[in-house]
């Protein structure tokens, strides 16, 4: 029997699924696309393959009542969202195939007026170029279908409220294709609807995330200084950001997930020589994971000196922020990676409390593993850390202000 939906989603993970749910809230029936048969058969039972608060009831309640559904191939709708990822490709040049590869999948399904809305991270220009190859195919539906850009901009671990209540840029192809994806969205999201055209709004979201990595950047840097200072970067930031305009953030191992550390070299490779800023924050963001790995063996080598015997150390994170599952282009996985390819006889013991395995590392609970070592580096700030009592003779490495003193 037909499902009939009104919405097919292509791409069911970190953002895809999450907004499937919320559009099937509204009693929207929804039909979601995946390449994968496990993602596709867990949805389809209630259940998620991720790890997002509140998203497991949404999608419980959206399969029951029989809002939404997941397939392997489209079904023909209204409306068709493209919410695939965009990696990079070779020396960080964006990689839009996934963008392509899905709308190339949506194309036989169009027909006059419907509506067709990319909400991957794109290169300013990518709307342009899926409208030219669905109107090179399908020839007869030129100025028949609109077409927009809308970008996420939600925080892990808080999606389901800020997919709702943050503000949305939303651009078209033309004025009426705006019109037409403000309509849409206006049906579950409540923050405030801004029309723009597709360009800007590409633009739009590159900006905004290459603004954080820039701050970040600032901060990262400033660490690596007092550092060799001999300053408590976390007084000092605390203390700096006592004037009125200043906020200085935290640092950190570095930049990861799926926006910040890759979004960036969107701009970087269309635009080399204009965003001399945005592509010194991206390498200073780099470095400092580097150099976190780098101290880490320096650690090991002076605990071998001191002791006459191997350090038992303990790697605390692999996910790219606190409190959430999700390790994409995470500075702390790289980290790891890097400590355990100078290794030798020394025992580690690697965490990640949101997660229960990982097909590379052996993950150890992490009060055994502060129990056990003799050197304990904080990668990410995940709230279990924060309620650990750690010997003073520990060696303990800090590169998130978890154990931070003032």
């Amino acid at each position: 029997m037909s499902y009939n939906p009104e919405v097919v989603t292509i791409g069911l993970g970190y953002i895809g699924l999450p907004t499937s749910a919320l559009i099937a809230q509204n009693n929207i029936k929804v039909f979601g696309v995946d390449i994968s048969p496990n993602v596709v058969n867990t949805i389809n039972e209630g259940k998620i393959h991720i790890v997002e608060p509140d998203l497991d009831t949404a999608v419980a309640a959206a399969v029951k009542n029989n809002f939404l559904k997941a397939g392997l191939k489209p079904e023909t709708a209204n409306v068709y969202l493209i919410v695939v990822p965009t990696p990079f490709k070779g020396d960080h040049e964006p990689d839009i195939s996934y963008v392509q590869a899905a709308t190339e999948t949506i194309i036989p399904y169009l027909k006059m007026g419907d509506l067709y809305i990319i909400e991957s991270t794109s290169p300013v220009g990518t709307t342009e170029k899926m409208q030219e190859l669905i109107y090179t195919r399908r020839p007869e539906l030129k100025n028949k279908i609109f077409m927009a850009y809308c970008p996420e901009r939600v925080l892990p671990g808080n999606v389901m409220y800020e997919l709702v209540h943050n503000d949305r840029v939303i651009g078209g192809v033309d004025e009426t294709s705006t019109g037409k994806a403000v309509k849409f969205y206006s049906q579950f999201v409540k923050g405030e609807l801004h029309k723009t055209n597709a360009r800007t709004a590409e633009m739009c979201k590159l900006v905004e995330n290459s603004s954080r990595d820039v701050q970040i950047a600032f901060a990262n840097e400033l660490s690596l200084i007092c550092d060799k200072a001999g300053i408590n970067v976390w007084e000092l930031i605390r203390l700096a950001n006592k004037h009125p305009r200043v906020n200085i953030l935290q640092p950190g191992c570095g930049v990861g997930g799926h926006c910040i550390a890759v979004d960036p070299y969107f701009i970087v490779s269309d635009y080399p020589m204009e965003s001399r800023i945005i592509g010194k924050a991206r390498e200073v963001n780099n470095y400092k994971s580097f150099w976190c790995a780098e101290k880490i063996n320096q650690s090991k080598k002076e605990f071998q000196l001191k002791y006459n015997r191997e350090p038992k150390i303990a790697l605390m994170g692999l996910a790219f922020k606190p409190n959430i599952d999700d390790l994409r282009e995470s500075p702390a996985k790289y980290i790891v990676q890097r400590v355990l390819q100078n290794a030798n006889d020394e025992e580690y013991f690697i965490v990640e409390p949101n997660i229960k395995e990982h097909n590379i590392f052996k993950l150890t609970d992490y009060r055994e593993a502060v129990e056990k070592a003799d050197i304990i580096a904080f990668l990410v700030a995940h709230r279990e850390f924060f309620e650990l009592n750690i010997s003073p003779e520990r060696t303990v490495l800090d590169f998130c202000g978890v154990k931070r003193q003032y």
